[in-house]
């Protein structure tokens, strides 16, 4: 008597169910593993669905080439179809940000902090992210008030942004010479901000006042290190009716943290292809 084959666990499952089951799953891993555990998931990851959320941050962590991290982006953005909702990211190039943007009109989220992308690259593609509702720019330093005002300006459903700077004595610390044209941009251009971390920026308190005014809908405000910020006048009590506000001296050992993991997987190198 003949046997029949074994059908495998999964057969059956939509491409949809799928997609979910992967969400917890590093997409490193969603890559270079998953199409090998059956023909079924194959097939899924070769379709959009499970491409909607890209979490890189910890493999790019690993991966010193800009070149790699560009290119694996750029291959897993491409496999989404224009579905892709989030993208978390570090250090990815003009390249990967510029084809991203043929592909960003679901985009909400947007993390890519030690990036290089530059301002001339923000000025051209910023109208492809106008569903952007996140973003988090921090330790990107090509990156400056008027790539940010662009942002500002194409990305009118902007609710939270992340612009951590270094702090002193860390690469690529800046001067603490004041600066406001970031905190002028942020004020002018993206006035429906809820959240907003400027971790160790160098505005003033006229820029912080500008922020203040005009973001009238903030909730969390975050001003840690921003040590030209001396809050005269009525800005003091302007920034303690902020339901979350962190001053410029509330230091309890802070270092940049992804927003969604903080801890540091600094580790062992691991194979840095990401296309199957």
């Amino acid at each position: 008597m003949r046997r029949r084959p074994r059908r495998s666990v999964w057969e059956g499952l939509t491409p949809e169910l799928m997609a979910m089951i992967v969400k917890g799953i590093e997409t490193d891993e969603v890559a270079r593993v998953v199409p090998f555990v059956c023909t079924g998931w194959r097939d899924a990851v070769s379709g959009p669905d499970c491409w909607g959320n890209i979490e890189l941050e910890q493999w790019c962590r690993r991966v010193y080439s800009s070149h790699v991290i560009d290119f694996a982006i750029s291959s897993l953005v491409f496999r989404s179809q224009g579905n892709l909702r989030r993208l978390s990211a570090f250090r990815i190039g003009d390249f990967a940000f510029s084809f991203l943007s043929n592909f960003a009109k679901c985009l909400t989220v947007l993390k890519i902090p030690m990036s290089e992308v530059t301002d001339e690259n923000v000025k051209t593609h910023a109208k492809c992210f106008a569903a952007l509702k996140i973003l988090d720019i921090s330790y990107c330093l090509s990156i400056t008030s008027k790539g940010i005002e662009e942002f500002g300006w194409h990305c009118k459903l902007l609710e939270q942004l992340r612009r951590t700077l270094p702090p002193p004595g860390f690469e690529g610390s800046s001067s603490s010479e004041v600066d406001d044209s970031e905190a002028l941009a942020i004020a002018n251009s993206m006035p429906g901000l809820r959240q907003l971390e400027l971790a160790y920026g160098r505005c003033c308190d006229i820029g912080l006042h500008a922020i203040v005014s005009n973001c009238s809908a903030l909730t969390n405000l975050d001003i840690l290190g921003c040590l030209n910020v001396m809050m005269q006048g009525d800005l003091k009590d302007k920034c303690h009716k902020i339901r979350t506000f962190r001053d410029p001296w509330d230091d309890d050992g802070y270092f940049y943290q992804s927003s969604d993991d903080g801890n540091n997987s600094d580790g062992a190198a691991t194979d840095s292809s990401l296309d199957d």
